[in-house]
């Protein structure tokens, strides 16, 4: 180690003053950034620049003033069952709720089967429900016009006719809670309900708003939930192993502020609203300056235990543990700095913050826990290093070390070849991502969710939507044309529910014949119908359909041949563009390249993993084994979630993300150790061994704390959750088997 690197990592030692002005101006800056961010970056604005006034393009032909039916536009759905819907007295009910629910405040209106406009092409008014006072035939007349009618039947009546929807619309010049927007509802539904005892109508609410507050709201409580018992737990396992107090302040004080700093100056760059950045960076910094400040930690304790003081023992203790944190630091930081080249913005910022976060936690580490150890915290720091349960059974995993030497060919290429082998499996991992796997297991917006996918084939809506030039008229018979293609495509794919178009419109009328005879009678229906799927001033068709949440790993074939299909109709009709919209879409689309970018940023980081360690090392071969020990626990938990049948979603690869940084701060601790041990020995053996004597007290104590901490969170009820927490117990726990075993042998095997 250089002596400017020596005495930049010792400035906390040596220089007291100069440590604690720089640890207390970057907490500074950072409690700006928590408070108020605006109060720098206001400062840091340019004057605004005078523009010349520009000419205003040209605006498009205007949409006339028309109530469009738009199943895709309500912010929930009341999902309502019945054995039999019409009947006298269920009719009554439903329209009483109906007038009930339109006197709340924050409810804009209703769209249910009993307003959907005529479908005649004389407009005369025919409501499809029946009046209170009709006779008991007429009913069954209305069940099968609901049924015919292409709006209604499969879109608001299921085909059994057991399920209905009514589509709130709400007012949002209220402040929406889970109160108001779902409970209300529910309560004033089941309220007028119980006026009539002899009514079965249940209900259950659902939707995009309802399920945007029950995910936030159990992400909010879970996370603080269970982020208080993993922490917790890690505490009391850390108490338990140190036996003491004031080691265990220090030790946690580095992760604390490295995460109070990172998140602080991330708000600076805007990033606190991507959700990767607030969720996952947080977890990534503690837990790596975690692992560094125990590796630290222990050696001050051993060498004030060997009777040095507070500032010797610190001082060595950095110049033995110090560049292994740099380096651990430097690779995570570098791995994640290639995230920057991601195709995805949300990736791109994650890397960004990672590498910030990275760099905080090694100061944190370096300057904080040797300048707190100088203190009078370190005064006692010591105390109880010879009760403690690891180094006192340290020496009965020794012989563990000792026969994996003996057999070193057999462990290495078991190593090597199961690593190789769990890659592969692992790669059979599909991108995917499902709306209720945020939600909870129990909750009424899945419960709903799962019943509409099943009266419904689906809750949620997709458009193909089809344009063509000016040069041909919206009421050419190709547009008809072209959209019956589009609804034959469609209709022969088994996972896409129910079609709307104008082509069921027009079929619905009676008649028939090719489009050119059956295109003009579009204009005699009534414009909310028309107008649903067909704007001729905007030279616009859509053909709509259903998606169930089966989750994007299922759909993304079929939505490729779908765009393959819509590209062979294009050709054969050129004046014609053809596209799929909706947020199906742009999550099969986004969450695609954001979970293929996180899982190529492995590759990569452990590429670059290699490259920094053969520089550092000198040695082509240490590069390459450290990849085992690295790669090893990562693929294990990929081929556990491949053959337990799981898909790769965003949870997994970020967990994946946070294990690979613990992973290689463990092997660059040892490895580290082993090359300053190997310069103090020609002995192979007895280098290994020292080193796993040096740093095997680190070793288990991080990997104990983790598991416990990962182990609270397993008890959420909250899927993400318990997988992150699996995957990390798993991870980290074959982490250090691999540590303890493929690497002492690969190291016995291959480095003479």
């Amino acid at each position: 180690m250089s002596q400017t690197f020596q005495k930049l990592l010792s400035i906390s030692i040596e220089h007291k003053w100069a440590a604690f002005s720089l640890i207390f101006l970057i907490s500074i800056f950072a409690a700006i950034g928590h408070y108020d961010e605006n109060i720098v970056l206001n400062l840091l604005k340019p004057p605004p620049v005078e523009t010349t006034k520009t000419k205003a393009p040209p605006k498009r032909s205007a949409r006339p003033a028309v109530d469009e039916i738009r199943f895709d536009r309500s912010d929930a759905a009341i999902v309502v069952t019945s054995e039999n819907f019409f009947t006298p007295l269920n009719v009554k009910v439903l329209r009483e709720i109906v007038t009930e629910l339109e006197k709340l405040d924050q409810v804009a209106g209703i769209l249910w089967m009993d307003r959907m406009p005529p479908l005649n092409i004389f407009g005369l008014s025919q409501p499809l429900l029946p009046r209170s006072k009709a006779p008991p035939g007429v009913y069954e007349v209305a069940r099968e016009k609901a049924l015919g009618h292409p709006l209604v039947g499969g879109q608001l009546l299921s085909p059994d006719t057991k399920t209905m929807l009514m589509l709130v619309t709400y007012d949002w010049r209220y402040n929406l809670s889970n109160e108001n927007a779902t409970t209300d509802l529910k309560k004033t539904a089941e309220r007028v309900t119980q006026q009539y005892p002899d009514s079965d109508l249940q209900f259950l609410i659902t939707g995009k708003l309802p399920g945007q507050i029950a995910a936030l709201a159990h992400q909010e409580s879970n996370s603080i939930k269970f982020q208080l018992i993993g922490y917790g737990l890690s505490l009391l396992l850390a108490v338990f192993l140190f036996r003491g107090i004031s080691a265990v302040l220090v030790v946690t004080a580095a992760p604390v502020i490295g995460v109070l700093w990172t998140m602080g100056f991330i708000n600076f760059l805007g990033y606190n609203q991507n959700g990767l950045v607030i969720v996952v960076v947080p977890v990534l910094v503690s837990l790596v300056a975690l692992t560094d400040g125990v590796h630290l930690l222990v050696q001050i304790r051993k060498l004030r235990a060997s009777g040095l003081n507070r500032a010797d023992a610190s001082r060595q203790a950095v110049q033995k543990v110090g560049l292994a944190c740099f380096l651990t630091s430097l690779t995570t930081a570098v791995g994640f700095g290639s995230l920057v080249l991601a195709e995805s913005e949300m990736v791109q910022e994650f890397g960004k913050s990672a590498v910030i976060g990275v760099c905080f936690s090694f100061i944190s580490v370096v300057t904080l826990i040797p300048f707190l150890c100088s203190t009078w915290l370190g005064q006692k720091i010591h105390i109880g290093h010879e009760q403690s349960i690891v180094d006192r059974n340290l020496s009965k995993i020794s012989p563990l070390i000792d026969a994996v030497m003996k057999r070193s060919r057999l462990y290495s290429y078991l190593g090597i070849a199961g690593t190789i082998l769990l890659i592969a499996i692992s790669l059979t991992l599909k991108p995917d991502y499902r709306i209720s796997n945020n939600l909870p297991a129990k909750s009424e917006v899945l419960q709903a969710m799962e019943h509409l996918d099943t009266a419904f084939q689906g809750v949620e809506f997709v458009d193909t939507r089809i344009r063509w030039n000016p040069q041909t008229p919206s009421d050419s018979p190709e547009v008809l044309e072209v959209v019956s293609k589009v609804d034959a495509l469609l209709a022969s794919e088994a996972l896409i529910g129910t079609r709307l178009s104008i082509r069921n419109l027009i079929e619905a009328l009676p008649g028939d014949g090719p489009p050119n005879e059956r295109m003009p009678i579009l204009e005699l229906l009534p414009p909310p119908l028309k107008r649903s799927f067909y704007e001729p001033e905007q030279r616009e068709a859509r053909v709509q359909f259903r998606v169930r949440d089966l989750g994007i790993a299922e759909y993304g074939p079929v939505f490729e041949r779908i765009e393959t299909g819509l590209d062979e109709i294009s050709q054969q009709h050129p004046s014609f563009d053809l596209a799929l919209k909706g947020s199906a879409i742009g999550r099969w689309k986004n969450i695609f390249q954001i979970v293929e970018d996180l899982f190529k940023s492995l590759g990569a980081a452990s590429l670059i993993i290699f490259l920094v360690l053969t520089a550092v090392y000198r040695s082509i071969k240490i590069g390459l084994i450290s990849l085992v020990p690295n790669l090893f626990p990562l693929a294990v938990s990929g081929s556990f979630l491949a053959l337990a049948g799981f898909n790769l979603e965003i949870v997994m690869v970020c967990s994946f993300t946070v294990c690979l940084g613990i992973a290689v701060d463990d092997t660059i601790h040892f490895l580290t150790r082993y090359q300053q041990e190997r310069s103090k020995t020609p002995d192979q053996d007895t280098a290994i061994r020292n080193a796993f004597t040096g740093v095997g007290t680190a070793l288990i104590m991080t990997t104990v704390v983790l598991v416990a901490g990962f182990s609270g969170v397993m008890f959420s009820d909250s899927r993400d959750h318990q997988i992150f927490a699996i995957m990390g117990v798993l991870t980290i726990g074959t982490a250090l088997f691999c540590d303890l075993v493929f690497l002492p042998a690969l190291l016995k095997r291959y480095i003479k």
